[in-house]
């Protein structure tokens, strides 16, 4: 019996794409090894085993066989509060000090290296004692003794490359050193024989043998590759900026009340069930629901929403969102690794830590490319010597194919433009559960939609109140409408009760209420019977309906709305129709994925009245109605057999079936449930541009990675003739200095390359979408000094014409006011009021 388990190693000791493909293909070879990727920029591995076939001790010891460190992720971790980015961060920046003292070191051996070794050659002077040929094993000795520091400086590249050779998985340090190591064994055999001559008197042999020197190759080589490495190193650490942003959203610190006293803890204490204050300007620390209080939330860093969202009682907050204005308390639900951040920093983390299918043409060249250039470079230099009798032209051509080549531009080419692309789309509130995942949205030629909740709100809202009756006004009828619906849960009931609730909120005593399940409602008002429901409902009841009323409710069907009729003492009194009504960003995104050259279809439970009224108003190419969760599915499975590249857009839960099958199953608007089991991706808001942005996004990161692993193969296949001596007929050759250059400026190009992602500008719904032009301002008012003054306040702000809402705070002095008018109104209205607005 199989046992699949899912293990997160960390690896040391790899330097390049042949270290990353060398590390894989050992733990592959293992026998119950399903799957396993690994990552160089993050130095992790990823493998899924079965637990009765191989343990993690076996993989382990497979990596440690070839030359490298493993160990199961957790065992990283100590007893510290000291969260495990911390520690990653920590180790980072170590490793970045030990690089930049490297290259600092070597950089200023160098400069005197090169000017004893070239300086005469460009005119510059040198102290009598290191010219001439019997002084030159002087200057000889002095390059030995610098070359040789900056080796030992360096020495890694000759411990890790030597390794990998001894344990038959050479690597890049494994060129570097015998590029190095070839220069220095040459050099130090010319100045054997230089002493050698020198003892003998022999001063113009010994002369000969100083210009056979490559103390300085030797050096300047091991020089430049670490300078690569460490802008390299600059350059990848920029690839997560995004996550460490979001790292470091979540306070430090929070103010819990505990024993009735409020106390200021570290987050990492936070319990469940803790009770949180928030003041203005607070960063929430946990997830949770508010218990008093209101205020203003900022959620744009979690969910990319630009406008602060309002909220109270019962309203559910998220950690690291700030609250603008307002005080309330709220009981924490989610704390430390459970919360809301905490899985989108572990989601982005693996997603960039993850492979995609496009690298693997990369990680098959890697497994071979050292052994190849090694070759290459030991068949060089036998045609040269060959062709010119001359060691020296046979080692110069060698050692240049050594460190020219460079398997790392191989090996970034992916990885570095996922980690950014993942990194990116979290920060516009998109979360990438893989890198397959992010390739395959590249490819969608088909969206299909759900309709309740993607397309449209998901809550059903009045349209229209059309009155039957002279004896009553239309406010008399909604208020009625309104007292008999609230007696009932249903979702249409709510519907018709918020919307009498925006212009009045007193209701009528209902009596002898009774709900008929699927048809409608009835009860007493005023010593009246009024009943409420669909037109079966009414002749049931012996309702008498009017041409006129049936008519204006087959008109209400076939725009997709529902109409609920209101008859007291047997006549029809009134009408209301109510829909879902449809997104204002569904209208132009259906539009932009059009655009984009893809199809837009819509699934969905509701009639074919409905749906086909929505395609109609979207411009959906297909829609589908009166199907049930499995018929999505198959319908996708249809698609699918066409081969159409499928994504699903929908709400994660009732539609998991479908977002399962498709290539890409898109949850939107899921919020803090964050479905990251069902689907491939999770949008934070409830907005069809999210979606578009992905498949956007993912175009780019892919016609990036194309253009890395362009150039890299691009480079290798001309950059490895040209230091063999290809062009030698034209005059042509690459030293061992400029072939370690351009080796450490290609892996730096490709990493440059991939940070221009992070330049990727989204569609922002303001520019495409004409939405209402709610503005929320927050006016600071002086003069303040009890509830009257707010409560007068308040109601002078309300009588201004397009204010929709007010939220009064004596204890900050503020008026925060929703509205669609001029800021100037709202100031000179407080003014009048009698007091003074400063800010």
């Amino acid at each position: 019996m199989f046992r699949i388990v899912k293990q997160k190693f960390s690896v040391t000791g790899m330097t390049c794409a042949a270290c990353q493909a060398n590390v894989l293909n050992s733990v592959q070879k293992l026998e119950g090894v399903i799957d396993a990727s690994v990552n160089l920029i993050s130095g992790s591995m990823t493998v899924d085993f079965d637990e009765n076939t191989v343990n993690t001790d076996e993989i382990i010891n497979a990596v440690v066989a070839i030359g490298y460190g493993a160990a199961v992720y957790s065992e990283q971790s100590d007893s510290s509060s000291k969260s495990e980015w911390d520690k990653r961060r920590e180790k980072t920046i170590a490793a970045d000090k030990a690089l930049k003292k490297r290259v600092i070191l070597s950089l200023c051996l160098l400069i005197p290296l090169m000017y004893i070794a070239m300086g005469h050659m460009i005119g510059l002077p040198l102290p009598w004692f290191l010219r001439g040929d019997r002084y030159c094993v002087y200057a000889a000795v002095i390059q030995l003794v610098i070359a040789l520091s900056v080796m030992i400086i360096n020495r890694k590249f000759f411990i890790s490359g030597f390794r990998g050779i001894v344990k038959r998985a050479p690597n890049m340090d494994s060129l570097v050193a015998m590029g190095s190591a070839a220069s220095f064994l040459y050099s130090l055999f010319s100045l054997c024989m230089m002493i050698y001559n020198t003892t003998n008197g022999n001063y113009a042999v010994a002369g000969g043998y100083y210009h056979h020197l490559y103390f300085e190759s030797a050096a300047m080589i091991l020089a430049l590759v670490t300078v690569g490495k460490f802008l390299e190193a600059r350059s990848k650490a920029k690839t997560t900026d995004s996550l460490e942003k979001l790292v470091n959203l979540a306070p430090k610190t929070a103010l819990v009340v505990r024993d009735g006293k409020e106390l200021t803890v570290s987050a990492e204490e936070i319990a469940v069930g803790d009770i949180i204050v928030i003041r203005p300007g607070d960063t929430i620390p946990a997830d949770g629901v508010i218990v008093e209080g209101r205020g203003f939330i900022n959620q744009s860093a979690v969910t990319g929403e630009s406008l602060p969202v309002e909220k109270g009682i019962d309203d559910t907050v998220i950690c690291a969102t700030q609250n603008i204005n307002g005080f309330f308390k709220f009981k924490a639900l989610k704390v430390g690794s459970d919360t809301t951040l905490s899985q989108i920093i572990r989601l982005v983390d693996d997603a960039g830590n993850s492979k995609a299918p496009i690298a693997r043409i990369a990680d098959k060249v890697s497994g071979i490319f050292v052994p190849i250039v090694m070759l290459i470079a030991i068949i060089t230099a036998a045609i040269w010597f060959l062709i010119s009798g001359s060691a020296e032209a046979a080692l110069t051509h060698a050692v240049s194919v050594l460190v020219i080549s460079c398997p790392c531009a191989l090996g970034l080419a992916t990885p570095v433009a996922i980690m950014v692309g993942t990194g990116k789309a979290a920060r516009m509130g998109i979360l990438v559960h893989s890198a397959e995942s992010l390739e395959r949205l590249h490819s969608i030629d088909t969206v299909v939609f759900d309709k309740t909740g993607t397309l449209t709100e998901g809550t059903p809202v009045v349209t229209d109140v059309v009155l039957y009756s002279k004896s009553i006004t239309k406010d008399e009828f909604l208020k009625r409408a309104a007292s008999l619906e609230s007696a009932s849960t249903h979702p249409y009931a709510l519907a018709v009760v918020n919307e009498y609730k925006k212009s009045a909120s007193d209701f009528y005593e209902v009596m002898d209420f009774e709900n008929i399940s699927g048809r409608g409602i009835k009860g007493k008002i005023l010593n009246e019977e009024i009943i409420a429901g669909n037109v079966s409902f009414m002749k049931e009841s012996g309702v008498k309906l009017s041409i006129i009323s049936k008519g204006l409710v087959d008109n209400f069907s076939k725009k997709g709305k529902t109409a609920l009729l209101f008859a007291q003492d047997g006549v029809v009194i009134g009408v209301i129709a109510l829909s879902d009504k449809i997104r204002e960003s569904s209208f132009d995104g259906v539009s932009l994925l059009k655009q984009l050259n893809i199809k837009t279809v819509m699934l969905t439970g509701d009639n074919s009245a409905v749906a086909q009224s929505v395609k109609n108003e979207l411009g959906i190419d297909d829609a589908v109605a009166e199907v049930m969760p499995a018929d999505k599915e198959a319908y996708i499975r249809n698609l699918q057999s066409k081969g159409h590249h499928v994504a699903m857009l929908g709400d994660g839960i009732n539609d998991a079936p479908a977002l399962a099958r498709a290539d890409v199953g898109i949850a939107i608007g899921a919020g803090t449930d964050i479905a990251i089991e069902t689907a491939d991706v999770v949008l934070m808001k409830n907005s069809i541009y999210d979606a578009i942005n992905a498949i956007k996004l993912s175009r780019a990161v892919i016609k990036n990675i194309k253009m890395n692993l362009f150039w890299a193969f691009f480079y290798n296949t001309i950059g490895i003739p040209v230091a063999a001596g290809a062009l030698a007929f034209l005059g042509i050759h690459l030293s061992p200095m400029l072939g370690s250059a351009a080796m450490s400026l290609s892996s730096l190009f490709v990493v440059t390359n991939a940070l221009r992602l992070r330049r990727f500008k989204g569609i922002e719904p303001e520019n495409n979408v004409k939405e209402e032009n709610n503005m929320k301002t927050v006016l600071k008012i002086e003069g303040m000094a009890c509830g009257h003054c707010t409560a007068r306040v308040e109601k002078a702000l309300y009588e201004v014409e397009g204010v929709k809402s007010v939220l009064m705070s004596l204890e900050d002095g503020t008026a925060t006011v929703e509205c669609e008018c001029d800021r100037e109104v709202l100031v000179k209205v407080v003014e009048d009021a009698g007091y003074k607005v400063v800010g």
